[in-house]
């Protein structure tokens, strides 16, 4: 009876620690169906859980019975051999074996179903790359979607193998032990351990091995039968290895450590069998010999590999390795789609007129001017409206405004709980009240305020604009900072926006949320760690939980086999007015044979092949999410879209107002530019070299100092083409140089999306890269002069990106300068522009007039001067700035001797002057003449 009473003990105390442990996994996987099942995604969630449950039955039953048979038949011949007969001791013995068993397949089952589930779906749906590795002419497939599962179960067989054998040996090595310190008369004793009664040299000796040997005759010929499939397939990993000039085999690889493979691998089955004939003769000369000799190929194999490298290779590389350099040329190029760049000759020459300029005058009128890392800065000062109001980032994205195609500037207004002032913390504010951000802020590219603040486009709560942008949504429930969940169709109503002293305040009208019925508020309380949820009286049957609000969480959540880009980008469908965050995904693999691994680390994957094939499509107001592929030629979502049958939907199916802002995601274009300063070579002779790389330009930015240039969303004409381009763009130098040999471009308009092209520019003549543009700002006396005064002045300079626009068969350079005072309230202002080309540098207070000084005067009527009562302080300390500029050019002239500059910049400083005078005088300008006239005072 007391044993019973132990053993129920001992079996209620597992059931509770395995009830408490599972609950809350219970609790989670119940709302998570909930989840899915709201959006729209059962058979994704689903196809996980099928797939785990087929594969844990018959994984649990064949581990637990290969164990449990295993282990009783040990024991049957180990009381056999000391010819013990003990019923109550057998049935004690089997009930541990059982436990043990059950406990020991469980933990390896779950171990192995956690990751095998995915590659069985990806080894039976995978699809064909239609490109064949170079050394086994195996498709490329089989490396990416079966060898995975295949290492994966013969790893599995050969784990469960040297379990056996380790069970053996601790098996044997205690009832040895046990028998040894006890005189077994027929009656078996309670279990106990006592150390000081054990010889150890009376159990571990030879006689010992010689019996662990015998009975482990069987199951070593399957070790060493796997482990030789195992080190045949090993084979294959030498098209990943490092050794040798490129990434993949090399000569060494093929030559030497190819076929000390195939020797081991056989090596293996002869091992096999005379393992088993030595282990039965109980002879372990016999049984181990084979075995060593395999350990000391291996060793002498390796040893010789270095010898070729070093001895043989290495002296002749070119010639030895010209054959792989050429295979990782040509993989890398596919693996991360570099292998159709358009080139385009460029000339790069200085022959650009004011005709051109007025010519392409669109591409003129979407230079950016502002900059996305100060204008964030800028709209979280002036359109933050209230302290729990955060603007994330800034986005780039070009629109139809007004019928004209322009460049533009986005960032969406969302709610930071954790700016609510502390006694407004409450459950009731946080989870019921403060529940959605509201609306965007929309600014041009290439325009600024008389005091250097981007001009909005819409702006303010409620939105208000003067183009045909209109949002007529824009509630944000989930964002990038949303990360609580929050209760909706309360009896609280929502925090909508502020007006004046007063409050707007809103039922949410959308579809998202799970309704809080009595279970349900019971789940989400147990959830969320808030007794709140179900006691709370504002919350009612039409109530609705909305979680997973962050948005990249929630696509996470949904497909977490696909990769994201951080940086999700707002988007206003102008169809129908509403607010849309749109997430590249990403198809990686870390298996691609011969393709270099990018050290451009994304998050961590170290990948060597990466498509773009996902844009995720998230509603702001209701959070529906569409999954679209982007990249049908991508084997990889291909197979994905025939594992999850309800996730993927083509492009075809995304609305026609949201594909229009479908961009090159800048992560992908960063890595593939990355990649391309090398493996644009394609000649061996040269790759081995490396007498053609190229480097990322450098610029100073900010007030950062010198660093790469980061890729850039640009708009200008690509030769041949009629109109203006929304493009992506990176600018490449010579190793170690400054002066640009390359410009690399991603197109991002309709069917024009996704092609590369390449501007190569002469190789005879120097074309500036963007830090020599900075030399020439540095080297320049009179902007020189001036940034340093301001810097002199309570105020710090930043400098911008350096633009790099092709006009006609020129390019053309541009650089804002920002002015940040040093205060505590204090954010950046865009003060003048920077514009080069050719030998000339001008500095000037807005692009058009930096443009008229290198171009000379348009023949169109100059933009009209804004009339006297809209200037200020600000725009009075302009013209001061203006008259110093002009001033000190004109001395600059006058040492020189260049009297037809001087008498310019002599007739400009008058200009300057007269302006100040109408001022600070009252006067007006007539801007149609040119002419100004004294005013009239009544």
């Amino acid at each position: 009876m007391k044993k019973r009473g132990r053993f129920f003990t001992i079996g209620l105390i597992i059931v509770l620690f395995l009830i408490i442990n599972f609950f809350g996994s219970t609790v989670k996987f119940v709302t998570d169906f909930l989840w899915f099942k709201e959006v729209g995604f059962t058979e994704t969630f689903l196809t996980k859980l099928k797939a785990q449950i087929v594969l844990t039955i018959p994984v649990f039953i064949v581990t637990w019975s290969l164990l449990y048979i295993f282990i009783r038949k040990l024991k049957k011949k180990y009381d056999s051999e000391i010819e013990v007969v003990d019923v109550s001791r057998n049935k004690k013995i089997n009930l541990w074996i059982k436990i043990i068993s059950i406990i020991v397949s469980l933990l390896f089952t779950f171990n192995v179903v956690s990751t095998m589930w995915f590659e069985i779906l990806q080894f039976y749906n995978g699809e064909n790359f239609n490109i064949l590795d170079p050394v086994f002419n195996n498709d490329l497939s089989f490396y990416i979607f079966k060898l995975p599962l295949i290492n994966t179960i013969i790893g599995y067989i050969i784990n469960i193998l040297f379990m056996l054998i380790v069970v053996t040996v601790l098996f044997y090595g205690y009832l040895s032990a046990k028998d040894s310190i006890k005189n077994v008369s027929g009656q078996f004793q309670e279990m106990r351990f006592n150390p000081y009664q054990l010889d150890l040299s009376s159990i571990l000796n030879k006689k010992f091995a010689e019996k662990i040997i015998n009975q482990l005759s069987f199951i070593g010929v399957f070790v060493f039968i796997f482990l030789g499939i195992r080190i045949l397939l090993g084979r294959y990993e030498l098209l990943y290895s490092q050794v040798g000039r490129v990434f993949g085999a090399g000569f060494t690889d093929i030559n030497i450590t190819l076929n000390i493979y195939r020797i081991v691998g056989i090596g293996c089955f002869v091992s096999a069998v005379t393992f088993f004939i030595g282990a039965r003769k109980r002879n372990l000369r016999n049984a181990l010999t084979v075995p060593a000799v395999l350990i000391v190929i291996s060793i002498i194999g390796t040893g010789l590999g270095g010898l070729v490298e070093n001895f043989v290779v290495e002296p002749d590389q070119l010639s030895k390795e010209t054959k792989y350099m050429e295979y990782s040329i040509k993989y890398t190029q596919n693996a991360y789609d570099l292998h159709d760049v358009k080139m385009i000759d460029f000339p790069a020459n200085d022959s650009l007129t004011i005709d051109d300029i007025e010519n392409n005058q669109e591409v003129i009128d979407n230079i950016r001017i502002n900059d996305q890392e100060p204008l964030i800065q800028v709209y979280n000062q002036l359109q933050g409206i209230r302290p729990y109001y955060v603007f994330n980032d800034v986005d780039v994205d070009r629109y139809y405004i007004d019928g004209v195609y322009k460049q533009v500037f986005l960032s969406a207004r969302e709610l930071d709980q954790n700016r609510l002032n502390e006694q407004a913390r409450t459950w009731v504010n946080q989870y019921l009240k403060y529940t959605h951000g509201y609306g965007i802020t929309v600014s041009q590219v290439n325009e600024v305020t008389p005091q250097g603040q981007p001009e909005m486009l819409v702006k303010n709560i409620p939105p208000t604009t003067n183009t045909n942008i209109v949002v007529n949504r824009p509630e944000i429930y989930f964002g990038e900072r949303a990360s609580e969940y929050v209760i909706v169709n309360t009896d609280e109503k929502e925090f909508d926006y502020p007006s004046g002293s007063n409050n707007v305040e809103t039922l949410y009208e959308g579809d998202a949320g799970i309704r809080l019925s009595l279970v349900n508020r019971i789940l989400f309380s147990i959830r969320k760690g808030s007794y709140r949820v179900l006691i709370s009286n504002n919350i009612d049957s039409d109530s609705k939980i909305l979680i997973n609000r962050n948005i990249l969480q929630r696509v996470k959540e949904i497909a977490p086999f696909i990769y994201y880009d951080p940086d999700a980008y707002i988007v206003i469908n102008q169809d129908d007015g509403k607010l849309y965050w749109i997430i590249e995904g990403f198809t990686v693999s870390d298996r691609y044979p011969y393709s270099q691994p990018t050290d451009k680390l994304i998050q961590g994957w170290n990948v060597n092949y990466l498509r773009n094939s996902v844009k995720v499509v998230i509603d702001a107001y209701d959070g529906s999410t569409d999954f679209f592929i982007a990249d049908e030629t991508d084997p990889i979502i291909k197979t994905y879209n025939k594992i999850f049958t309800d996730l993927l939907k083509p492009m075809s199916e995304m609305p026609e107002g949201l594909r229009d802002h479908i961009r090159y995601s800048q992560i992908y274009f960063d890595v593939q530019s990355d990649m391309y300063r090398l493996y644009h070579i394609e000649n061996p002779t040269v790759f081995f070299g490396r007498e053609d790389y190229w480097d990322i330009a450098n610029e100073k930015y900010m007030s950062n100092g010198e660093e790469p240039v980061g890729s850039s969303y640009v708009m200008f004409k690509l030769p041949d083409e009629e109109n203006v381009e929304f493009l992506l763009t990176t600018q490449y130098t010579p190793q170690n140089k400054d002066n640009m040999i390359s410009l690399l471009v991603a197109r991002n308009d309709k069917d024009k999306y996704g092609e590369l092209v390449l501007y190569e520019f002469p190789k005879t003549k120097t074309i500036p890269g963007p830090n020599m543009i900075e030399t020439k700002i540095d080297q320049d006396t009179v902007i020189s002069s001036q940034l340093t005064l301001w810097s002199q002045m309570g105020s710090t300079v930043l400098r911008g990106n350096t633009l790099v626009v092709p006009i006609e068969d020129s390019l053309l350079y541009v650089e804002p300068i920002y002015l940040k005072s040093d205060t505590e309230s204090n954010f950046p202002e865009m003060k003048m522009v920077v514009v080069s080309f050719g030998d000339k540098i001008v500095m000037e207070p807005t692009l058009d007039m930096a443009i008229e000084r290198i171009f000379g005067v348009s023949k169109e009527p100059s933009r009209p001067v804004p009339p006297s009562d809209e200037y200020d302080d600000t725009s009075i300390n302009e013209l001061i700035n203006q008259a110093n500029i002009v001033f000190n050019r004109a001395n600059e002239a006058s040492q020189n001797g260049d009297w037809s500059s001087y008498g310019e910049n002599l007739k400009k400083l008058e200009s300057i002057l007269e302006q100040l005078n109408i001022l600070t005088n009252g006067a007006s300008i007539n801007t149609e003449n040119n002419v100004v006239e004294e005013s009239n005072d009544e």
